[in-house]
């Protein structure tokens, strides 16, 4: 069911420019206004997981069709989801009801004809979220006892066939007593919003894109931490909710290495592209985990333990540092592809790997940057993420440019087989090219230049400016060129193009450094194995081939590895090891003791109600990737990672 759902939605999307009574996307990009929209969200239900929807909107008399957002900025695709949406009713001001119509080829559409001498319209519906555990894939946990989250377009129906910034709305929102709220919408006064005696919160006159780059975190267990020094004109806050009022308690010293992200990406980017930025972090078990950028906002959602647990947070502790640079990367310099005029109309992604992957480049440097990651904690994931790209066979028939089609292919859905089929690969293969860019740069240039007066000159153009600035591929060569005379054209189009086994490791040696394997895990990957709501499970992908969840479950097994070879297949369950129950000390012991063929790996494995033994005369031990300095080179990675004075 979930390939036939995936299917026919991109034959939709495919048909709805012909459609004809859906607007061109000339008539979408026009500047007429429809009048204001005023949404309001009780979201006290706690219980039952409901958000109750009132909405009331100016209207002209004739066909109308209202819509669920469906193409979502951050997610690069049509994932927008209808499903949530029950007990519609729509009514003219004294109460009389108006039938409508869900499109029968766009289930984000409704259809309805607005009689004569009605000026505007009254909705109600809720949105239904969703309970733990629940069987969609793409289903977020949003509302828990202690936590909601509120992305403004998955409980609003705005008139189609306007740009999304010419919809003027007014919102409101209603909280559990005592709950906290943060968003980077503020009040009528221009000020953060606080809630009346009711628990209401009221949000100013903002435009619909605005609202919807705007999302809400609410919470009974709040923490407020001003990042900026006092007095700044575009203040930086980061707003913590969690499970349990200890989840939201902080060290000084976490709270500098936060405060350090902001001085960091000030000096990498000499600008700020925006009014003030709000940080909204989850900390929770419940509360499903995210990381979407906005452009003076973001969401992050990690697991317990984010400030308790700082040194085994290492993972975790990337994403902020992700998103914030978004703010500049993504949502001010955005790809022109990208930027679409409204929530209906189609985007193309063809330049994800600036977009994201410059972005998780530059969040992996701010990272150790600003110390919320030692330099060596640093290496250790860059360790990873390249030893991972090094071992995807995928890239024999598909290349990195490809992958950018992947919002369209997989709408967040799972793939059995990533090593082979790839993946959204333009955030770490696009990571290494940018390493390659960067010591490029600095070894033309003997050391005066760097990735870093690219960002200055690319992103921290227009100081103050919020209105996204678009892009093109011709623009990223040109701007590369100005920083230093290379053929940037050649040099990337061979990167994305290309296919072939082996990840580009270029960059990484020219950093000084090079992509090893001992039989030694590193901290970095000891720490995010066994946290709970993370991987919670054992690697021997390196070895085997084979990543085994807690439990025994195998998670993945990797295109042309040992295991593959064996016939092994990923969601088997490995129940023994050399005729013992399966434990990950067991299998480790067992890969070490046939280094030498003097004892094959025998694995007793089920498959519904299916058991099989599989032999495997795999001697190349325990493997683990490293990174090690290249004697005699530079050392250029330290330097890329050092904070900037």
């Amino acid at each position: 069911m979930t390939g036939l759902r995936s299917a026919t939605r991109r034959r939709l999307v495919l048909a709805l420019p012909c459609f004809g009574a859906l607007p061109t996307w000339a008539q979408t990009a026009r500047g007429a206004s429809p009048g204001r929209l005023e949404i309001e969200v009780d979201a006290t239900d706690l219980d039952r997981r409901l958000l109750q929807v009132r909405q009331r909107l100016a209207v002209r008399p004739g066909p109308l069709t209202l819509r669920l957002a469906q193409w979502l900025p951050g997610t690069h695709g049509p994932n927008g989801d209808p499903s949530r949406l029950a007990g519609l009713v729509i009514e003219s001001e004294d109460g009389a009801r108006i039938a409508w119509q869900r499109d029968p080829l766009d289930a984000s559409a409704f259809r309805l004809t607005v009689p004569a001498g009605v000026s505007s319209l009254r909705l109600r519906f809720q949105h239904v979220t969703a309970f733990a555990g629940s069987s969609s894939d793409r289903t977020r946990v949003t509302l828990t006892p202690a936590i909601l989250g509120v992305q403004w377009e998955t409980v609003l129906l705005y008139p189609a066939g306007y740009a999304a910034s010419a919809i003027e709305t007014v919102a409101r929102l209603r909280l559990p007593g005592g709950w906290q709220a943060a968003t980077a919408l503020r009040g009528a006064d221009g000020r953060p919003a606080q809630s009346d005696a009711d628990g209401w919160w009221s949000f100013g006159p903002a435009s619909l894109e605005r609202l919807i780059d705007s999302p809400l975190f609410a919470g009974r267990h709040y923490l407020r931490v001003e990042l900026d020094p006092a007095g700044q004109a575009r203040p930086v806050t980061l707003h913590v909710f969690g499970d349990r009022p200890e989840d939201v308690a902080a060290a000084p010293e976490t709270l500098d290495a936060h405060r350090a992200l902001v001085r960091q990406a000030d000096r990498l980017f000499a600008s700020r592209h925006y009014r003030h930025y709000d940080f909204l972090l989850a900390i929770s078990d419940q509360f499903s985990g995210i990381g979407l950028e906005h452009h003076e906002s973001s969401e992050n959602g990690v697991r317990r333990g984010y400030f308790k647990d700082w040194d085994k947070s290492l993972r975790s502790r990337g994403l902020l540092p992700h998103e914030y640079t978004h703010s500049w990367c993504g949502k001010f310099r955005r790809p022109a592809d990208l930027l679409t005029a409204s929530y209906e109309q189609p985007m193309q992604g063809s330049l994800l790997w600036v977009y994201e992957g410059m972005t998780t480049y530059w969040g992996d440097v701010l990272t150790p940057r600003s110390g919320l990651a030692t330099p060596e904690q640093a290496r250790d994931r860059l360790a990873r993420d390249a030893a991972t790209m090094d071992a995807r066979r995928g890239r024999l028939w598909r290349s990195l440019q490809d992958t950018t089609t992947e919002p369209l292919l997989t709408a967040a859905r799972a793939k059995d087989w990533p090593s082979w089929q790839r993946s959204a690969d333009y955030y770490p293969e696009a990571t290494l090219l940018w390493l390659d860019a960067d010591t490029l740069i600095r070894e033309r240039s003997n050391g005066a230049r760097s990735l870093d007066d690219f960002a200055r000159t690319f992103f921290g153009v227009h100081d103050g400016r919020i209105e996204p600035l678009p892009y093109t591929f011709d623009d990223v060569v040109a701007a590369l060129h100005a920083v230093q005379p290379h053929d940037w054209r050649r040099f990337l189009r061979e990167r994305l193009d290309g296919t072939g086994p082996g990840a580009p490791l270029d960059g990484l040696a020219r950093s000084g450094w090079q992509l090893v394997y001992t039989a030694e895990e590193s901290a970095f990957a000891r720490n995010e194995s066994g946290q709970p709501g993370r991987y919670e499970g054992s690697d021997f992908s390196f070895s085997l081939g084979l990543r085994v969840a807690k439990g025994g479950k195998l998670s993945e097994v990797l295109w042309d590895s040992p295991a593959f070879a064996a016939g092994i297949a990923p969601h088997t369950l490995l129940v023994a090891v050399n005729q013992q129950a399966y434990e990950p000390e067991l299998l480790a012991a067992a890969i070490t003791a046939n280094t030498e063929g003097r004892a094959p790996i025998e694995l007793l494995l089920r498959d519904g109600d299916q058991f099989r033994t599989v032999r495997l005369d795999y001697r190349g031990g325990l493997r683990y990737p490293h990174l090690v300095r290249r004697e005699g080179t530079p050392d250029r990675l330290s330097e890329i990672f050092a904070p900037r004075t």
